[in-house]
């Protein structure tokens, strides 16, 4: 007997840092909040793809990714969500978008202390930048890989 098919939604989150300073987005949705880079994979599109285009779409910025925070998965009876939280570092000196388009409000650069007084979308959101200012271990990005890739 054939089972049924499990929906999953997948997304990737990035944590951009120059320096002392993370890139954060004020979203057109979720009440205008304050959030990391993120965004829903598109289908046929690989979790690296979907994290350069989200930063990209969401800031302005073109980054490079250096490596993987953490994968979660959050199983639910009705369906499971999978979560990739990279680390990046900006591609050069482009600023953050500051025109509102349909991705995103603007972008900024703030420092930890500064990200206190903004409304944040979850109390996550300084929870991952601190994890990572404060040298969370930081896996390769080639944790991730095609089903079938050859194990070199």
């Amino acid at each position: 007997m054939a089972r049924t098919s499990i929906p999953t939604w997948y997304f990737v989150l990035v944590v951009v840092r120059s320096e002392d300073r993370y890139l954060m987005v004020q979203e057109r949705k979720h009440g205008q909040l304050w959030y990391l880079p993120a965004g829903r994979v598109e289908p046929g599109e690989t979790f690296v793809k979907a994290a350069l285009r989200e930063t990209l779409e969401e800031t302005g910025i073109p980054v490079v990714l250096e490596g993987i925070v953490r994968v979660e998965h959050l199983p639910n009876i009705s369906g499971a969500r999978v979560r990739v939280i990279f680390t990046a570092k900006p591609q050069d000196n482009t600023p953050p978008k500051s025109t509102p388009d349909k991705e995103s409000l603007k972008a900024a650069w703030v420092t930890l202390k500064e990200m206190e007084s903004l409304p944040l979308r979850g109390i996550e959101v300084q929870e991952i930048f601190h994890y990572v200012a404060n040298g969370a271990p930081i896996y390769p990005l080639n944790l991730i890989s095609f089903e079938g890739a050859p194990f070199l």
